[in-house]
């Protein structure tokens, strides 16, 4: 599988009157095969972040769900389990990589059986609520996914697929929907995919921020009537209602550092002073082991401190005036009672 080869896939189900009162059941489906990078990962993640953004997400209105798959498929929340944003958000982050192979036929088929049942919390189909699938995959599946796609258009299912860098093209035909030139997209590299959401939002809430000039300086979003802006991850929106700063997580989270708090978008991460290292909570800092960088000449025992180190004796011991041999307590008593005789 190529490293550069990810594919992001959007399937919308929609009915004749498209995205009414946004009202919407979405799964997304995340490729987390061995082939695919730490970092890309975390920048599907944040992709999948940014979507929520600008999404009404409420019992009535929005539903997501998320699977993630390599060689088998994890479900990691379903249609009913959250009922707020903030809760999607703090799981979409903790979500971990498998690193195992690339079944994309599996999860599609298990999005189509599974996900989408009425158990699952997906909405009767009489109700005509748009379901959406969102893949992101490498494009290379070890499984065949073309007669599932074909099932997925046939019971009414569009499908978009969207490459990103050195993609297979066949794979991705073989699961747009056509005419292709209008469902099959391809980016450079993962910093153009934000590139995709505003046109992904007029696909599915084609009111207001299509219609105005909102001024928005990232995202605008669609309301009853009317619209309001939003920030990406990492942004806190400004006084004016429209422009986007910088978010200082370090200040306003209770972040744990021990030493450094280091802002990232959308997070932040501990850092130590120098000469420390992090512990592997990330959060502590662990001071250097000075005992074992040098030859300390202790006799027995040596105990760091925060910027050097000292000797000590076992119990029965004490130190010499040297600072580093020891001497037994029989030995100091012995001394002790020859004094006192004199």
């Amino acid at each position: 599988m190529c490293l550069n080869s990810w594919v992001l896939l959007f399937a919308f189900c929609f009915p004749e009157n498209t995205c009414n009162n946004k009202r919407l059941d979405l799964v997304f489906i995340i490729d987390s095969s061995r082939s695919v990078r730490p970092y890309d990962f975390e920048k599907v993640k944040e992709f999948i972040l940014t979507i929520l953004q600008f999404l009404d997400i409420t019992p009535d209105a929005t539903r997501v769900g998320l699977i993630q798959y390599g060689s088998t498929v994890k479900h990691e929340f379903s249609l009913k389990t959250f009922r707020r944003k903030q809760d999607i958000e703090r799981a979409v982050k903790r979500m971990m990589h498998l690193a195992t192979g690339t079944m994309t036929g599996l999860a599609i088929q298990y999005a189509v059986n599974i996900a989408f049942s009425e158990s699952e919390g997906a909405r009767p189909l009489k109700q005509n609520v748009p379901r959406i699938i969102m893949i992101v995959t490498d494009g290379r599946p070890q499984d065949p996914v073309a007669e599932i796609a074909t099932k997925a258009r046939n019971s009414g299912i569009l499908i978009f697929a969207i490459g990103v860098g050195r993609v297979d093209m066949n794979t991705l035909k073989s699961i747009g929907s056509e005419p292709h030139e209008e469902h099959v997209f391809l980016v450079a590299n993962f910093s153009q995919i934000e590139t995709l959401t505003s046109a992904f939002q007029t696909k599915l809430l084609p009111h207001m921020c299509s219609t105005v000039e909102h001024h928005c300086d990232h995202f605008c979003i669609n309301t009853p009537g009317s619209y309001i802006c939003r920030c990406k991850q990492g942004y806190i929106l400004n006084a004016d209602q429209k422009t986007c700063s910088t978010q200082d997580l370090c200040a306003v989270e209770k972040h744990d550092c021990e030493q450094i708090c280091v802002n990232t978008p959308g997070s932040y991460v501990c850092q130590c002073y120098e000469g420390y290292d992090l512990d592997a909570n990330g959060k502590n800092c662990v001071g250097p082991d000075y005992c074992a960088l040098q030859d300390h000449g202790c006799e027995q025992e040596c105990v760091n401190t925060d910027d050097s180190y000292f000797c000590q004796c076992q119990e029965g011991f004490r130190l010499n005036p040297d600072k580093k041999t020891c001497k037994s307590d029989l030995q100091f008593c012995r001394l002790d009672c020859i004094l006192d005789v004199f």
